[in-house]
């Protein structure tokens, strides 16, 4: 079965169907440093050129967890655990009510407050105060099923991916945290991929430069390229790439040094290193390269890259595992060193700690996290104990 995200029976999208059956290049880039927040209609803060490595945390660190409150098996909201940064044993502490199928999180670089989307039909985006866990209230994104959101680092702004209806929101940020009214909707046009029937934004990030954002469009297999205006939270395209006819790319990530993005494409499962230009913001998509997920059915869905720019890690749904490769050539190749199992079924997303010791893999399916110790001189992945049990698991955001 393919993976676009044309709509089922029971108003499920393409996407959350292929989930929820029984059952190259890399990735989402951690996210950046935090930034002070600048007063509104005033500069970004340029997003800093080198990784940093967190201080090593002491005691539990939050995890917060994404699934599909619709779903049958699914959670009743974010589910709320803690995790032993030494360890990596989770522990469950809860569950924050309120928020209709949070299939996507993300936090702002200040740590003070949760993002969510309300991946649903007329779909919507939910800010929470992480302090006392107070929902601050949701705005619209003006589309269907939105599936990725990210905070510029500014802090300023939300960036949202609507799937369904191919389109891109940005929300402004308050000083609090919550959302303002939509500043920006744009949505994707030019001709569908094979098999697919229109666009579907999949992911929405902020380039390395902080100017620019990138809108990856499973549907059109295309990449777009936009400038984000900092002042106004508007939009103007500057550049589209395209990937080869069928490849449905589902999520990009940078290289640390800024030079370099990789691309994960979900429906011919492959990967592609691509080169990036941060004075204009446009993309240039290199040759498609394995999954390491052999002849089986399988749809890569999200890479890692290690904060030094070291490893890359892909997640691959089917095959049930998760690829490691060396990055080599200060981000310009990736190579393919192996395939270690998820201990899990059908991992949908992945996630580094903040000091970036461990990973953890969200496995759809088999409603678990998986959690791994990560070796900063190989690369290495061991798993840490059995993996923690979590309703349709679809996102793992440890803090």
């Amino acid at each position: 079965m393919g993976s676009g995200a044309e709509a089922t029976s029971g108003g499920w999208s393409r996407r959350r169907f292929v989930g929820a059956l029984a059952g190259g290049a890399a990735a989402v880039a951690l996210p950046a440093p935090a930034a002070p927040r600048a007063e509104p209609g005033q500069p970004a803060p340029a997003p800093a050129t080198e990784p940093r490595r967190p201080a090593e945390p002491s005691g539990p660190r939050p995890l917060y967890l994404g699934t599909y409150t619709s779903a049958e098996g699914g959670g009743t909201g974010i589910g709320l655990a803690r995790y032993d940064p030494a360890t990596g044993a989770v522990t469950g502490s809860g569950t924050l009510t309120g928020v209709a199928d949070p299939s996507y999180l993300a936090a702002h670089p200040d740590g003070r407050t949760l993002y969510a989307v309300d991946e649903r039909t007329d779909g919507s985006v939910t800010a929470v105060r992480r302090a006392d866990r107070r929902i601050l209230g949701s705005r619209g994104t003006g589309g269907a099923a939105p599936c990725h959101l990210s905070v510029h680092p500014s802090g300023h702004w939300l960036l949202s991916a609507n799937y369904g209806s191919g389109s891109v929101a940005v929300h402004p940020i308050d000083a609090s945290g919550a959302l303002g009214e939509r500043t920006a909707l744009v949505t994707h046009s030019g001709p569908p991929g094979p098999g697919q029937q229109g666009p579907h934004a999949h992911q929405f990030v902020t380039g390395p430069d902080g100017g620019h954002v990138l809108a990856v469009d499973l549907g059109t297999d295309s990449v777009h390229s936009y400038r984000l205006d900092l002042a106004r939270g508007t939009l103007t395209e500057v550049g589209r790439a395209h990937t080869r006819p069928g490849a449905g790319p589902r999520h990009l990530a940078f290289h640390p040094g800024g030079r370099f993005a990789y691309l994960v494409n979900e429906v011919d499962d492959t990967v592609a290193v691509c080169a990036y230009d941060a004075d204009t913001g446009r993309l240039r998509i290199g040759a498609p390269q394995s999954t390491g997920s052999g002849a089986g059915t399988n749809y890569p869905a999200q890479i890692l890259v290690t904060a030094d720019g070291a490893f890359a890690y892909l997640a691959n749904r089917g095959h049930n595992s998760l690829a490691r490769y060396a990055v080599e050539a200060d981000g310009a190749r990736l190579r393919l060193l192996d395939t270690v199992p998820v201990a899990g079924d059908f991992p949908r997303q992945i996630a580094f700690s903040p000091d970036g010791r461990l990973l953890f893999a969200a496995n759809q399916r088999s409603g678990t996290v998986s959690v791994f110790h990560v070796d900063a001189a190989d690369g290495g992945l061991r798993l840490a104990g059995e993996p923690f049990a979590s309703p349709v698991a679809v996102c793992a955001l440890p803090l």
